[in-house]
């Protein structure tokens, strides 16, 4: 079977990017022959055969731009030139999908994201019309949902809104939703009637990661710590939901000047750098500046490389010198970072984070710390020392989650999940 994806951008680190490469993975695996369209390949050379670039596909793209911006953000008192600009791009976008489906004689269609969070209005309106146009039914990967964002996409204009609540997400009798949680396929259910499958994300788990190699021996040495120091790391953006004032509130509790903790991620999405400097002055006011180390200069989310600052690690070498990893988040619509620990074979400190953890997670049977709404008590503290200074229990629970994470979040998993949708589609 052709099938076509259609996305905002693709490489790069994004969630959403980062889930369509393992769906493409696994849709190859099947036997389907994939093609995409995208307004951004990042980081990769386009394949003239089977991936099309639309530059007003972008979010990036001064037309996307634009709209976001008079929408939401610095709306004018007159909508009527957004709403023309709005149909205008719809239009041209619909025609490359329209052309672009014609071309390869797609038989199905991918939409990730694109047509359930309106980051991009018109690429939404345009994959609906161009759904409508050609009759061909589309699988809609729905990550997040605009009312899961507060008042992000809400507009002081009541056309947009009405774009918002009749094109996200999109509800055609031959669209069919896979959202990535339970409270997802609930809420959908409630609001629209809409069914869905609920499609987890997932990791490779018959590809090694988190090991030692010739490459990261040198990890501690390049970070500035010593040989016998432990390592806890954070491996996630400095954003604040990731609730990282609780890992460093563990490392002042834990009272060991050999545990330190190592946050790979960078503050680029902390609007005014906030966040990072609330943590900052916490460290400073606990004295912890030689055990908290903040590391994104050293960390690429993609494979290690040699550049112009020195050697930069992956997020695989981090976690094969971590002992444990710290997970204090407060939301997640998944949880990515959880689910390589677990490939990684790193035991994992958690949050039990709203509204996915538990019911979608936790409850599976993972072996974890588990505290509730980030209070660290004293019979947690006691269970998180035990598991950092004895090695025979770590590597018992780190085997255990991994096994269990193979069940429930591997490739074999995605195949089945992308098979019941196939067939929902073409039935």
């Amino acid at each position: 079977m052709k099938i076509g994806i259609i996305i905002g951008r693709i490489g790069g680190v994004d969630g959403v990017a980062l889930e369509t490469e393992k769906w493409i993975d696994v849709f190859k695996k099947m036997g389907h022959e994939i093609f995409i369209i995208s307004g951004q390949f990042e980081g990769r050379k386009i394949d003239c055969s089977h991936e099309t670039r639309v530059p007003e596909m972008s979010f990036f793209s001064p037309e996307s731009y634009w709209e976001q911006k008079k929408a939401f953000f610095h709306p004018d008192y007159n909508q009527d030139d957004l709403i023309e600009h709005l149909l205008l791009y719809a239009k041209v976008i619909e025609d490359k999908i329209v052309a672009w489906i014609n071309k390869y004689k797609i038989d199905l269609l991918l939409s990730e994201n694109a047509s359930c969070l309106p980051s991009h209005i018109s690429m939404g309106i345009a994959i609906k019309n161009a759904v409508l146009k050609t009759e061909k039914p589309i699988i809609t990967h729905d990550h997040d949902f605009a009312w899961e964002r507060g008042d992000r996409y809400v507009s002081p204009h009541p056309k947009i809104n009405e774009f918002v609540e009749n094109e996200f997400p999109l509800r055609l009798p031959n669209s069919y939703h896979a959202v990535i949680n339970l409270h997802a396929k609930s809420t959908l259910k409630e609001r629209f009637g809409r069914d869905s499958v609920v499609v987890p994300n997932v990791m490779n788990f018959d590809k090694p990661y988190g090991l030692i190699t010739d490459h990261n021996t040198d990890l501690k040495h390049d970070l500035g710590v010593d040989k016998e120091d432990i390592l806890l790391f954070q491996i996630t953006r400095i954003v604040v939901r990731k609730g990282i004032e609780t890992a460093i509130r563990l490392i002042d509790q834990l009272q060991d000047n050999k545990i330190k903790l190592i946050i790979t991620g960078n503050y680029a999405d902390d609007a005014g750098s906030a966040y990072y400097m609330k943590l900052v002055d916490l460290i400073h006011d606990l004295k912890l500046s030689k055990q908290v180390q903040f590391a994104y200069h050293s960390f690429s989310s993609k494979s290690h490389s040699i550049n112009h600052t020195g050697k930069s690690y992956s997020l695989s070498d981090a976690y094969a010198h971590a002992r444990a990893c710290t997970y204090f988040s407060t939301y997640e619509g998944f949880g990515n970072a959880f689910v390589e620990a677990v490939l990684a074979k790193r035991p994992i400190f958690v949050n039990n984070y709203k509204p996915v953890y538990w019911p979608d997670i936790g409850s599976k049977g993972f072996k974890t710390v588990m505290l509730e709404d980030n209070v660290i008590t004293d019979t947690a503290l006691k269970e998180m020392q035990e598991i950092i200074y004895n090695l025979d229990l770590n590597k018992e629970i780190a085997e255990y989650n991994y096994q269990l994470g193979k069940k429930y979040f591997s490739y074999d998993t995605l195949e089945e999940k992308l098979t019941e949708l196939i067939n929902l589609a073409i039935s």
